[in-house]
């Protein structure tokens, strides 16, 4: 009983911390998982690359898959991922979609509209397990749903509810510091404190100018989390989004790829790594 399914990372348009809405859109790194289940046991976990990686994420995934659809399961699951951790591209959203449709891959259980599971409830079962684990502190349904439906998501991450969706064709750049920054550790008491510029963003991001609330989020986030401007800044003269992603410490700027260069080439001058990539409409998917 073999399964194996690849999910997209995202950025972020819209930090839910501050309000418990979020906005985010998915971009074209992977991360794929490979699911192989026996008849009974426990399930254990790796992360390639990474042995001393904490897989209590990807390992609840597969539990909790087993536990509506198989039949007392164990198992075995591996994920790859071209989406660096703890950077704020939404690796641990991006793993536990792509391990929670491998798992129904593995126990033949179709995911669809017209199948036993919908893509948007395929997204919560992997945010119930980051919860479950203590890895979120929104519960990231922003994050998981723009990763598992492809384009742009805005979402409740109170209730798990999405309340709207986009398309969005952008070239993005994405610049990663080499130090790394996890989602639970923020400090959700100063994210709050921006809830009411946030809250303007979120509106934006609701009437579909993306763009615009991102910029405002990534400037309201850089001042709540202690982030340095000035790369948004230096994006701003030649594109009109960019923000830090998620909790850091990655930044994320979005346009025409001509515009991009120039922001690539600012960008390069500060230590870590800087790529060019682009938006994804389609989602997580089996292979």
């Amino acid at each position: 009983m073999d399964g194996r399914a690849s999910a997209p990372a995202a950025g972020t348009v819209i930090n839910a911390l501050a309000t418990g809405r979020g906005s985010a859109f998915a971009i074209d790194r992977e991360t794929t998982a490979t699911v192989e289940l026996s008849s009974n046991g426990d399930v254990t976990g790796t992360i390639a690359g990474v042995p001393d990686a904490d897989t209590r994420l990807i390992e609840r995934c597969v539990e909790l898959v087993v536990e509506q659809y198989g039949d007392g399961q164990g198992g075995w699951v591996e994920t790859e991922s071209e989406v660096p951790m703890a950077a704020g591209l939404k690796s641990s959203s991006t793993a536990a979609n792509a391990t929670v449709l491998a798992t129904c891959d593995a126990l033949g259980v179709t995911v669809g509209e017209s199948g036993a599971l919908s893509y948007e409830n395929a997204a919560r079962l992997g945010v119930r397990a980051a919860r479950d684990v203590g890895v979120t502190v929104t519960g990231a349904f922003d994050d998981a749903s723009a990763s598992m439906l492809g384009g742009v998501t805005v979402t409740d991450n109170t209730t798990d509810e999405l309340l709207a969706r986009g398309t969005a064709d952008w070239d993005v750049l994405v610049w990663t510091p080499d130090e790394r920054a996890f989602s639970a550790d923020a400090d959700v008491a100063r994210c709050e404190r921006v809830a009411p510029v946030v809250e303007v963003a979120t509106e934006q991001a609701l009437a579909g100018t993306y763009e615009r609330a991102m910029t405002v989020n990534g400037l309201a986030f850089c001042a709540a989390l202690d982030f340095p401007t000035a790369p948004a800044m230096a994006a701003l003269e030649h594109v009109a989004g960019v923000s830090l992603s998620g909790t850091g410490p990655s930044y994320v700027a979005v346009g025409e790829r001509d515009r991009l260069t120039k922001v690539q080439e600012a960008w390069s001058e500060y230590d870590g790594d800087t790529w060019l990539t682009t938006s994804r409409t389609d989602g997580a998917r089996t292979e």
